[in-house]
Parts: structure tokens; sequence; C-alpha cells
């Protein structure tokens, strides 16, 4: 693995989550860390780890074709999980372990959708004969570490108004669910596919 590529890829990666545009990819940490204190540091590892494994893994499936879902389908969906991660977020009346283990499991799964988002991007790559086994590395090595930026400064946030100036954990919560519930719902009013389905069939009649 050449380094120049191992660094060309990583911010790629890096920039696919810490960037203005990925704002979807930031809801979704924001909501899944949002129940989480600095405390829980371990467990949010684990966490972002299940999201890069299932975002990982969609992404080479798609870029191999195994898998294709039409890209206007996939920027719908993407807002849909962070509605439903906030939603399940707004449910939750206690915060031990087995409560909030379902959080591995939408991390996982909700990975896999938004892994399909960069799908097309890396079939540009394998097109320009480049070594895929680089760029997936790379790209996975940096949205890993990109997700691990916002949910520390998540988990600070929650530390200074949970932890410092003592407001009830689950309205720390709710508030973050709340905002970001929000703004991934209007995210998916304004990417729904069937208005642009809608538009064209206007113009057939």
């Amino acid at each position: 693995m050449h380094m120049n590529d191992f660094v060309f890829y990583f911010k790629i990666g890096w920039e696919h989550i810490v960037n203005k545009s990925a704002l979807d990819h930031i809801f979704f940490i924001a909501a899944l860390a949002a129940i989480y204190m600095l405390k829980d540091w371990r467990q949010v590892l684990i966490l972002v780890t299940a999201f890069t494994i299932g975002h990982a893994t969609t992404l080479i499936l798609s870029a191999k074709n195994v898998i294709n879902v039409r890209s206007e389908l996939v920027e719908f969906l993407i807002p849909c999980t962070i509605v439903l991660t906030a939603l399940s977020n707004l449910f939750l009346k206690t915060f031990t372990p087995k409560s909030i283990r379902i959080n591995y499991f939408l991390a996982l799964f909700f990975g896999l959708i938004h892994g399909l988002a960069f799908a097309q991007n890396l079939k540009w790559i394998l097109a320009q004969d480049q070594n895929f086994t680089v760029a997936w590395l790379s790209f996975s090595v940096g949205l890993e570490l990109g997700q691990i930026l916002i949910v520390s400064l998540v988990l600070l946030l929650a530390q200074v108004f949970v932890g410092f100036l003592k407001l009830n954990r689950r309205y720390w919560t709710i508030i973050i669910s709340i905002l970001v519930l929000g703004l991934a719902l209007q995210m998916a009013i304004e990417r729904r596919p069937w208005k642009e389905q809608k538009r064209i069939t206007g113009m057939i009649k």
C-alpha cells in the first residue's frame, strides 16, 4: 500500500463525515451518541465501529455490483434512519447497558444504508483501475476517525450540560433528539423520491 494512496482515500473518508455537506451522516452519529455520557466512551467506540462495519460492508457490495439501489432512494433512506434513531431515543426512559443495547443494532443496520451513499464514487475508482483494497480500507479508517471526532464533541457537550450544569440526562437526550429529528424530517421531505416521479409524470401528460 502506497502512503500517498492511503492519505488520499483517508481524506475522502474523513471528509465524508467531517464536512458541512455531510450533515446527514453527522446528524445520524449525533442521534446515536445522544444517549451516552463521556464515561460511556468505550460503548460509544464499539457503536461507532459497528456503524463503520455496516457502512463498509454495503459500500463494497454495492461497488462490486452485488447489490444495486437507486441513488435517489438511498438519499431519502438516510434521513429516515436519522428519524428512526431519534424517535428511539425519545422512548428511552432508562440508560442501563441493557436498555441502550438497541443502538448497536441501529448503528450496524443503518450503517448498511449509509454505505450505499458512497458506492458510486468507489465504482468510479474501480473504473480507473485503482487498488480497490487500498481505497476501501483507507476510506474506512478515515470514516472511523471522523466519526470518533463527532461523537467526542457530542459526549463533551453532554458532560458540560449534564455533568457540570446538572441538566437532567433524559432532558438532554430529548433536546438533542428532537433537534436532530426536526432537521432530518425536513431533509427527508426535500429528498422524497416520489417528488421527482410526480414531476416527470406531469411532463409526460
